[in-house]
């Protein structure tokens, strides 16, 4: 992959030794949508041999910076592979500068294991923010609350399991999703940062959560291959500012062609439906 330039909203990344941590709340993220006009989120879900990966990252990353609100690399599709701690490293690297890096890793366990994961996701890969189960509670969501950084907590995933303890009704009102959202719009109002995986394939759960949590920005896998429709997503979600969503699409760009023409159309028809909710 290619070499790193300096620090810089035009740059690429320097070596994660050096924290960034200046970025209050969701300040970069933010700044990132408002200067390019986007709400794409681009999934990195890398699949082939090695060489022919490091080549269609370079090139996905290349093509759709322009247009890419954040980057999203699932942590399992690098894992896999017996270079992939070094790969991921190298593909959050040659990502400019100025656009957030979420590590999709899923992280969800306890005190001192949980400090690790947040190490390894910060310290070591350089990831801006990551994606957290949040089963055991707020001990496993806390620790990826530093200063700067994002947290997308599971309330509502876009996979639809036979058996789905999202949807489990409580005795107190609600669903177990519901209450996710809840104790995430509660931490984030402490730590700031952090908001929700909430998956395009069911709308109604979208818009449940959206009235749950009016401020909280979305983390919204599932338009497209998975079966989420984007203007039913979009105008169940968007905040009244048009805003507060990021639509992840991985496949679809993976597989173009011409990734910034898939990347540039997929934000003019967000873009063009954005009005509809605000």
């Amino acid at each position: 992959m290619a070499g790193t330039r300096p620090h810089g909203p035009a740059g690429y990344r320097v070596c994660s030794s050096h924290p960034r941590n200046h970025y209050l709340r969701m300040e970069k993220l933010i700044y990132r949508v408002q200067a390019a006009n986007s709400l794409l989120c681009v999934g990195l879900d890398p699949v082939g041999d090695d060489a022919q990966v490091a080549r269609r990252l370079a090139e996905v990353i290349d093509q759709t910076s322009e247009y890419a609100a954040a980057f999203k690399p699932n942590l399992a599709f690098f894992l896999s592979r017996e270079n992939g701690v070094q790969l991921l490293r190298e593909t959050v690297q040659r990502i400019p500068e100025s656009i957030p890096v979420i590590l999709d890793g899923k992280f969800g366990d306890i005190a001192n294991t949980a400090d690790q994961y947040a190490k390894f996701a910060y310290d070591v890969v350089g990831a801006d923010g990551v994606t957290v189960n949040p089963y055991m509670g707020d001990d496993a969501i806390v620790p990826f609350a530093r200063p700067g950084k994002l947290v997308f907590v599971l309330a509502k995933t876009s996979n639809k399991p036979i058996h789905s303890l999202q949807d489990v009704a409580l005795t107190r009102g609600g669903s177990l999703s519901d209450c996710a959202a809840s104790v995430a719009r509660k931490l984030d109002e402490q730590h700031g940062g952090i908001g929700l995986v909430v998956g395009a394939t069911n709308a109604e759960a979208v818009a449940r959560l959206r009235r749950l949590t009016p401020e909280q920005w979305f983390l919204v896998p599932g338009v497209g291959a998975q079966g989420g429709d984007l203007a039913t997503t979009l105008r169940a979600g968007l905040r009244p500012d048009g805003s507060g969503l990021l639509i992840n699409t991985s496949r679809a760009l993976w597989q173009a062609e011409n990734a910034a023409a898939a990347a540039r159309e997929l934000v003019e028809q967000i873009n063009q439906l954005r009005p509809v909710a605000v």
